[in-house]
């Protein structure tokens, strides 16, 4: 058996050591790709056969959700009709190990015709692929790992890493930030993640609020009231403006310290003034880490120009398995 692991471990520094390698390999060509990515007007459409090909779908799912718009092309299916697909303005990047893959170069001819610019993801610049493409993104020569070394492993990871680095050096020369991000990625954990704080807070009939002078009284009516029973309630002033806030735990302080008749006591008296709050753009892992930092359940939500324009409470962040 510890051979067996002794081999694991063998492959992946095998692996390991192609990535080193393809890194060390990277010079003005990369640059001159990005450069050609980010003037294009259309899309970047990957093209592969084989592993190649499911590593090309790869790259096309990372540049789209990174700010490219990209499509992953067949070479077969392409030279029967899917070549339509490819138009003035989009840019090939095409893989192929060898350099040599007939499927592959036989888009060249059309392609270039067509007036659109290949790069190159291949072992040598001076294979078929590499001296037909306007600028090549260079593996090198590698054997493949494991005894054998027929699989495609190194090379293919290899075209992983080096296509990686491609998307995400185009998606920072973009300034494509978490906002974009979010946009691309609504579902799932991470898309819950990214949400805004206005996405998830508490507005309209469901955020409470009384205005400066109401009673406390006045106050427990609206927290009790508002659907989802927050605990919490703004206060606001004529204008709308966030002037205080008052909590179930503000009101057992307060009968602890001194019990009064609520009917008269005006909130003004008992709120905490300028409470802390939150913008609505911030996003909603930030909100929770706040809320926990500052050991608070609600907060209130206000603009820049500080109008009330929600409640967040922790429990709609756990709710929806935030954090």
């Amino acid at each position: 058996m510890d051979s067996r692991i002794e081999r694991a471990r063998a492959i992946i520094a095998s692996e390991a050591e192609a990535v080193r390698q393809v890194g060390e390999r990277i010079d003005a060509s990369f640059d001159r790709a990005v450069e050609r990515i980010l003037s294009m007007n259309g899309r970047v459409v990957t093209a592969g056969m084989g592993k190649a090909g499911l590593i090309a779908q790869k790259m096309s799912a990372t540049f789209a959700s990174t700010g490219t718009p990209s499509i992953f092309l067949h070479p077969a299916e392409a030279i029967h009709g899917d070549l339509g697909r490819v138009t003035e303005g989009d840019l090939l990047l095409a893989l192929s190990k060898s350099g040599e893959t007939e499927e592959v170069l036989r888009l060249l001819a059309p392609v270039k015709a067509a007036q659109v610019p290949v790069i190159a993801m291949t072992q040598s610049r001076d294979s078929t692929l590499g001296r037909h493409s306007d600028d090549v993104l260079e593996l090198g020569t590698m054997d493949e790992a494991g005894s054998l070394r027929l699989a495609p492993t190194n090379s293919t990871t290899a075209m992983i890493a080096l296509g990686d680095a491609l998307a995400l050096v185009v998606q920072e020369a973009r300034n494509f930030g978490p906002e974009d991000f979010a946009r691309f990625h609504p579902g799932g954990d991470l898309g819950r993640r990214l949400m805004k704080v206005e996405e998830l807070m508490r507005k309209d009939g469901h955020n409470p609020s009384v205005t400066s002078g109401a009673s406390v009284l006045d106050a427990l009516r609206i927290m009790t009231s508002t659907p989802g029973r927050p605990g919490a309630t703004s206060i606001v002033d004529s204008n709308g403006l966030l002037i205080g806030f008052f909590t179930d735990g503000d009101l057992r302080r307060m009968l602890e310290q001194k019990p009064a008749d609520l009917g008269d006591l005006p909130i003004d008296e008992v709120m905490t003034r300028s409470p802390r709050t939150i913008d609505p753009d911030t996003f909603a892992l930030e909100a929770l880490a706040y809320l926990h930092n500052h050991k608070v359940d609600q907060m209130p939500v206000v603009s820049s120009d500080g109008v009330l324009v929600g409640l967040l409470d922790v429990q709609d962040l756990i709710d929806l398995k935030i954090g």
